[in-house]
């Protein structure tokens, strides 16, 4: 196979494997390494060292640097003190005893040397976002039990990098000398990776919020003033660099008025691109034999992992906490390892071979056993043994509502009343500061960001309400979610008579879901209404006041939005609703206000929403 057709296979291969993660709901990094495997080991039509020859240990490097400063950007100090004991004691405690416990592991079971055990023990403590988050949705567990695992992923995604990565500063530094030589070199590379990161950091932050690059090259500005910043550190102290952007990374993120959605947005594209063809890549190169050559110590050094040095930390750390038996025993199973473990440990191994490390070769191939083992594995019972230990939310009824203005706020208000989840994500920081004054879930900004998928609180979600004015946004927002979502199950509101040659260039999947609330039901309407004073009110129907009574005693002055019937499930009106409220539903619609003509019955048998 020649070069260019080698580089088209990787290519292709990387968006099939995210297509292939999205239709399946799995983590990316499974369908990936398999793939390389599968390609490059098992199949041979693919070599990456005869592809990139020399340049793919800079190759590697640089995107290895990339990774860990991404990374560090989403460690926010203020954040790990907010989310509770256990996800501090995680993220420190629970780091430290399973770093320890599996560095002596592989130490007597693989036969490594001390060294390598450590750096192996540091490489494998991450969890990781990227592949919590799937598992997670797949599971349900119940809100503070998956709080507590969602955020052990995004803290100690950068905390275990940078644990990785002084062991193996500390390694190197040691090689061939002694102690007092060791410590000093290590000092050195500490000193100046702390240094320079944190100088860069400083500049690159004044350099954003003074607007010095023009907005379209912020992204590419920073990327290329962090390879340069990794490249410099390197030059001023030997494998300093990668310590150097982490600590930049983290610095970043914690310097105050500094804007980083932008960044953390263009770290979605870059991450497909690049870390999708890196871990086919690294998966390729291990040698055949390899997973020959962990045999059985590599089988129970999993077990010991699985069933004992994560038990350990979770019992350890959930000291001083409310959590009670089967929710430890919940925490304990799940702990798939993610990105970070498979690009930094083939980093290392790449650089610990070129400098003659015994046992060196066997690293990225037991990484990959660990990575590829965790999550197949807790990915397929997490969820029943969630089911077994009654532990898992109840089927998700709430609704995510895209826009916070003041029509949103009132249905919102009244699904509250009805004890239905309710979510108001908007960019109109106004709205969304009315909606928390009114004691309304809320997420400011784009609910399809990245920073979104790791934030916002979707506990108990299941549905999506488009009821926004952001015509180009608001097909986004229904995109984004039928990947989360039945496609049923987002729902939008029709379009104004004015927007027809807009309508028509919308996508097929996206119409089909301008149906809320029924035929003709606009946002400008609502708007208008709401303006003018409606109110959202619920009305229950009895034998003697049926639906047809209700239509008639309303006729156009009510939009009905919801109906709860006998068992108070919710069923959203629209357009082509196959359901007809009964006696004993509840009937919630944004009614205008009263007309002279009104009987004043009806309005003792209204409940207005508060």
């Amino acid at each position: 196979m020649s070069n260019l057709s080698a580089l088209a296979l990787i290519g292709v291969l990387s968006i099939v494997c995210q297509w292939g993660a999205w239709r399946l709901k799995i983590p990316a990094i499974l369908p990936l390494l398999l793939t390389g495997l599968v390609i490059g080991p098992w199949l041979g039509l693919l070599q990456p060292d005869a592809v990139f020859g020399d340049i793919l240990f800079p190759l590697v490097s640089l995107s290895v640097a990339i990774i860990l400063f991404e990374g560090s950007l989403t460690l926010r100090f203020e954040e790990i003190r907010g989310h509770g004991r256990m996800v501090t004691h995680l993220v420190s405690i629970g780091m430290f005893i399973t770093w320890v416990l599996i560095a002596v592991a592989a130490h007597f079971l693989m036969g490594f040397n001390w060294e390598l055990s450590a750096l192996f023990g540091a490489l494998v403590v991450v969890t990781g976002p990227t592949v919590i988050q799937p598992m997670l949705r797949s599971v349900r567990p119940l809100s503070r039990l998956a709080n507590i695992l969602k955020w052990e992923g995004i803290i100690i995604d950068p905390i275990g990098a940078l644990l990785a990565v002084l062991v193996y500063e500390f390694i190197i530094a040691s090689q061939g000398a002694g102690w007092m030589q060791a410590l000093q070199a290590f000092g050195i590379t500490i000193g100046v990776g702390f240094a320079v990161g944190y100088a860069a950091a400083k500049i690159l932050a004044r350099a954003l919020m003074k607007g010095w690059f023009p907005h379209y090259l912020s992204n590419v500005a920073t990327l290329a003033v962090v390879l340069g910043v990794f490249a410099l550190s390197n030059a001023l102290q030997h494998e300093s660099g990668l310590l150097t952007v982490t600590v930049m990374g983290m610095v970043m993120a914690n310097t105050r008025g500094l804007n980083l959605d932008d960044i953390l947005e263009f770290k979605e594209t870059l991450s497909v691109l690049l870390i999708s063809g890196l871990f086919i890549i690294l998966a390729a190169r291990i040698d055949a034999n390899a997973f020959d050559q962990l045999g059985l110590p590599a089988v129970l050094l999993l077990a010991v992992i699985i069933f004992v040095v994560r038990p350990i930390a979770v019992w350890v750390s959930s000291i001083g906490t409310q959590l009670n038996v089967k929710e430890k025993i919940l925490l304990s199973w799940i702990a798939p390892r993610g990105i970070v473990a498979a690009a930094v440990s083939a980093l290392f191994a790449l650089k610990m071979q070129q400098q003659g490390w015994e046992g060196a070769d066997l690293l990225v191939p037991l990484v990959f056993v660990v990575i590829l083992s965790t999550v197949v594995l807790q990915s397929l019972t997490a969820k029943p043994l969630a089911h077994a230990l009654t532990l898992r939310e109840p089927p998700a009824k709430g609704f995510l509502i895209f826009g916070a203005n003041p029509t949103s706020r009132l249905i919102a208000k009244a699904l509250k009343e009805h004890d239905i989840p309710v979510l108001l994500a908007d960019t109109n920081w106004e709205h969304i500061k009315q909606a928390r004054m009114e004691g309304l879930p809320v997420y400011f900004g784009n609910p399809t960001s990245e920073h979104a998928e790791t934030h916002m609180d979707m506990t108990g979600i299941g549905r999506v309400l488009i009821l926004s004015p952001y015509k180009q946004l608001n097909p986004v927002v229904a995109l984004h979610f039928m990947d989360w979502f039945e496609s049923a199950k987002i729902l939008g509101l029709n379009s104004t008579e004015h927007d027809a040659s807009a309508r028509n260039q919308l996508s097929e999947s996206y119409r089909e879901r301008l149906k809320l609330f029924g035929k003709g039901v606009t946002f400008s309407k609502l708007a208008s209404l709401t303006f003018q004073g409606a109110q959202v009110k619920t009305t229950a129907l009895t034998d003697t006041f049926d639906y047809t009574d209700y239509q008639e005693r309303y006729g156009n002055r009510a939009i009905p939005l919801f109906a709860f019937d006998e068992r108070d499930l919710c069923h959203v009106f629209t357009s082509d609703q196959t359901f007809t409220p009964k006696a004993g539903w509840e009937v919630v619609a944004l009614v205008s206000e009263a007309g002279p003509d009104t009987v004043s019955a009806a309005e003792e048998e209204d409940k207005p929403a508060s």
